[in-house]
């Protein structure tokens, strides 16, 4: 699975400190026709209409014990989607799934029970035996007793479509009317859809059967074949249920094919399929979809000496997405986002790319051996996080990706890794909701950081091997963190231990710092590197570094002229290689990104980049020092001021796209969470008016002038400012080269809406102009940006106090709502928060829930009051569900770092 984490889509702010994409609203009622079923409806419900009960939240006590038990030989499904497109009585809600599970029981006799979340089920049959489902079903679970070493279990029930994009998600488009199904699981909301032993170790062959309405294509893990409106799957190879998958309606569907012929003569042939809304068929470029996947196909081929297992290789672009992207075998799902309605830099192709090239490594880490358990989900998302940046530099045209790596996604981890609920990359996953929360930076950029550091420690070739040798050994299984050690242990000949208690089993980042001492004629005497680590996790790791020394050319250009490949272990570490050197203006202690660290500089190096940071002459070490001034940033340690200084200087001859939009997206964060308030305004000004000033200079139709368009029109604040924008949007004024795409006139008409320029009047025409799902998700953030009490009751109300929005809109909604120059129009919301979370949590499902409590954190109202409202709630609320309090922990700490930068920056001389 791809999470969106330090990437956004054209028109889509970037997240603040503390904000994620994870939303999620309700979706659907019993089904009142089914007269036999028991009816559920009133229990307490959460999302889709679907009765809350505790059983949903399934411990891994538990699930140990029901794998002792059971072992799962296979699942026949069948579902009748036919309902989705309504009978004229309304709404259509639910759609009946019946599912027959053949397992068997280790002792005879014993009880377990079944998952699933339906308004209702019709019948249960146990070996022939009829249940009654008012005493066996609860809402979330079927109780199985007096099992046989045998059995059989059909489960015929009315499962929920879903608004929330969790299950089987319904939308329909309106551009014309047409619905749309997707399913989407992980982890573990295939109980949503069909009865079945919800957890990754239980793994089995499934046959799914579909109807569906006439004109419909229906698509599944195997390839399918339809007689009239039925559709039947072939057999799947041993999964878990939750990467099972269902995609129905009137796609737009484009196909290609692969052919791999191995050394031994044998040949592989794989059918290749790409589909997307027919609305978003036009901008639908499939030819670069399949080229990524062919050449993944082949990367992954040519390393992991396994044939992808799986048969076919459909890759779905679907509507209203939660995530980036789902590894289903045979059928990857991803958000249609990806699909570019606009122009776009490299920066959006290159993420597409990587996020391709994650999910199809997911076909051998993740689906061929999958974890046991959530506690060692790092096993599928660091090692598919790593291996597609590996594979989208050594396959693809995206040759710098390790740029995009050190700059985007460890900046996701660095902050994950100094979080109160910061935790080691093998994490202690207790139940589902820890699981759901542990989709985060240190599970994927982390642990993808670690294993960079790993090749570098064994090796490339040891460490390819040692994935060979996992693959077969673990085929079609299951493992733990001992499982993959082993074969590492063997290809290395390295104890791993040791490396796995360093680097997997503890939490916490280490910062670098070099310490040089010069001899009397001015060369290098020593050159040590300081390990530190923070006093909440004190464990020093074992580093293996470059260390590169930088001096000004004649050219004027800052390059390295000495370059050191060392281990640093404990807390000084002297590189003795680089002795006699000439001496240094720029000591880069992590120079080519091999480990996980913050680097840290000396006097020397840091006044060197305040002067030439741009004349570093290689993309990376400059993406590197970005980096590194960012957390200094964060730490306190570098007044906002001063970055977004640096920015403003040394930002338009940033050659990477990736890294420069990187750079306008933190110079943004600087100016509204860790500027002093009395210098935010200036700063303001000051932005903007270097984001226009290189608007200007840029060279027309390109991609950095694209770039700073968008990021002039999301720091426009003064008059004439906002007037440029209403006139590049009416055509009144034009800047050479810049091409107002539809994506791009939502980006403009956001801060117009924000800062009263664009009224709801302009909005409905703006819809009527571009009257797509797409356009309906801007014109709903635009609409809450607006700057009226009204509209910021309505907005709360929609989201809080209502299930009626489909995820998507939430989504948009929760964006409008917090605008930077409102902070005095949503402050009354601070005290509703706090009221409202609780009842939230319990009642909604935890994607609406995160989405609220993430999205929703008073994080612009950054005062000491603020911060002791935040501790109050934390006090009075000590038994609240443990991943909500740790939601609201990450807020308070992201608050707290925040009014430590600004009393940093209050110090600062204004420059």
């Amino acid at each position: 699975m791809s999470l969106l984490k330090g990437d956004s889509f054209p028109g889509q702010r970037p997240c603040p400190p503390g904000h994620s994409l994870v939303p999620g609203v309700r979706g659907a009622w019993q089904d009142r026709s089914c007269s036999a079923a028991i009816d559920v409806s009133r229990r307490p419900r959460d999302h889709e209409g679907v009765p809350h009960v505790p059983g949903e939240n399934l411990s891994r006590d538990e699930a140990r014990e029901r794998a002792a038990l059971l072992s799962v030989d296979g699942y026949d499904v069948s579902l009748d989607l036919r309902s989705a497109v309504g009978d004229g009585d309304g709404e259509p809600r639910t759609f009946r799934s019946v599912t027959t599970i053949r397992f068997r029981c280790s002792e005879p006799g014993a009880a377990t029970f079944a998952d699933l979340i339906a308004p209702s089920v019709t019948s249960v049959s146990l070996n022939g035996r009829d249940l009654d489902p008012g005493q066996v079903f609860d809402g979330s679970r079927i109780a199985l007793e007096d099992l046989a070493a045998e059995n059989e279990l059909v489960v015929d029930a009315q499962c929920a479509y879903s608004r929330t994009g969790e299950g089987m998600h319904r939308f329909v488009d309106p551009e014309d009317g047409e619905v749309y199904l997707y399913t989407q699981y992980e982890p573990a909301d295939s109980r949503r859809v069909f009865a079945n032993f919800e957890q990754p170790d239980l793994k089995a062959p499934y046959r799914f059967e579909v109807r569906a309405p006439e004109g419909w294509t229906v698509w599944s893990n195997g390839a399918g074949e339809r007689a009239d409106s039925v559709w039947r799957f072939a057999e799947t190879k041993p999964i878990s249920t939750y990467i099972t998958c269902v995609v129905a309606g009137p796609y737009h569907y484009v196909t290609d094919s692969y052919t791999r012929t191995f050394e031994d003569g044998t040949k592989l042939e794989i059918p290749l399929g790409a589909l997307c809304r027919k609305g978003l068929a036009p901008h639908f470029d499939a030819d670069d979809v399949f080229l990524v996947t062919r050449q993944g196909l082949d990367f992954f081929h040519d390393h992991f000496d396994y044939p992808y297992p799986f048969g076919k290789y459909d890759q779905a672009f679907v509507p209203e997405y939660n995530l980036g992207a789902m590894e289903n075998p045979g059928l990857v799902t991803f958000r249609e986002e990806y699909i570019f309605r606009g122009k776009v830099t490299q920066a959006s192709y290159e993420a597409r790319a990587n996020v391709i090239l994650h999910e199809m490594a997911h076909m051998w880490f993740g689906d061929l051996v999958t974890m046991e358990w959530w506690d060692d989900l790092w096993l599928k998302e660091s090692f598919a996080d790593f291996m597609g940046t590996f594979a989208n530099v050594g396959a693809t045209r995206f040759k710098d990706a390790w740029i995009t790596f050190a700059n985007r996604r460890k900046a996701w981890a660095y902050r994950a890794d100094q979080l109160p609920s910061t935790h080691p990359v093998t994490a202690d996953i207790r139940d589902l909701e820890d699981a759901k929360l542990n989709f985060d930076g240190i599970t994927y950029a982390k642990g993808a950081s670690v294993l960079k550091q790993l090749v570098a420690y064994v090796g490339q070739d040891a460490f390819l091997e040692g994935a060979r040798r996992y693959f077969k050994r673990h085929a079609y299984g299951n493992t733990r963190l001992g499982d993959l050690l082993s074969v590492l242990g063997e290809t290395s000949g390295r104890d791993m231990s040791a490396w796995a208690r360093a680097w997997l089993q503890t939490a916490g980042v280490n910062s670098l710092t070099p310490q040089v001492l010069l001899d009397p004629s001015g060369r290098v005497a020593e050159l040590a590197v300081v390990q530190e680590a923070p006093e909440s996790h004190p464990e020093e790791r074992p580093h293996r570094v470059a260390v590169g020394l930088y001096r000004r050319t004649p050219e004027g250009t800052l390059a390295r002229y000495a370059r050191v490949e060392t281990d640093v272990d404990g807390p000084r570490t002297v590189v003795a290689e680089l002795a006699g050197a000439e001496a240094p203006e720029l000591v880069l202690v992590n120079d080519d990104d091999l480990t996980y660290c913050k680097i840290r500089f000396d006097d020397t190096s840091l006044a060197a980049l305040r002067e030439h940071l741009g004349a570093l002459t290689d993309p990376l070490a400059r993406a590197l020092c970005w980096s590194a001034l960012w957390n200094m940033t964060r730490d306190a340690l570098l007044p906002a001021r001063d970055f977004i200084a640096l920015v403003l200087r040394f930002g338009g001859r940033e050659s990477d796209i990736g890294v420069l939009q990187m750079l306008h997206a933190w110079a943004n964060s600087a100016l509204v969470h860790y500027a002093a308030p009395g210098w935010r305004a200036a700063g303001g000004e000051l932005l903007a008016e270097g984001a226009l000033r290189e608007l200007r200079a840029a060279e027309p139709g390109s991609e950095h002038q694209l770039a700073w368009a968008r990021f002039f029109a999301t720091v426009a604040v003064a008059e004439p400012d906002l007037k440029l924008l209403t006139e590049l949007l009416d055509g009144t004024s034009t800047i050479d080269g810049l091409e107002m795409d539809q994506e791009l006139r939502w980006a403009f008409l956001e801060p117009l809406a924000a800062h009263g320029a664009a009224g709801e009047s302009v909005l409905a025409a703006e819809l009527a102009r571009d009257d797509t799902a797409s356009g309906k998700r801007h014109q709903v953030r635009c609409l809450a940006a607006r700057p009226s009490a009204a509209v910021k009751a309505q907005a709360w109300a929609q989201v809080v106090e209502s299930d009626a929005l489909s995820n998507a809109l939430v989504e948009a909604t929760i964006a409008g709502f917090d605008q930077p120059a409102q902070r005095e129009l949503t402050a009354p919301y601070a005290e509703k928060y706090f009221a409202a979370i609780e009842r939230v949590w319990r009642e909604r499902s935890i994607q609406i829930g995160m989405d609220v409590v993430q999205g929703l954190f008073p994080a612009l109202q950054d005062r000491p009051e603020t911060l002791a409202a935040t501790d109050a709630w934390l006090t009075e609320h000590r038994d609240a569900p443990p991943a909500l309090r740790r939601l609201v922990l990450e807020a308070r700490d992201d608050l707290a770092r925040a009014l430590n930068a600004q009393a940093c920056d209050a110090t600062a001389t204004a420059g």
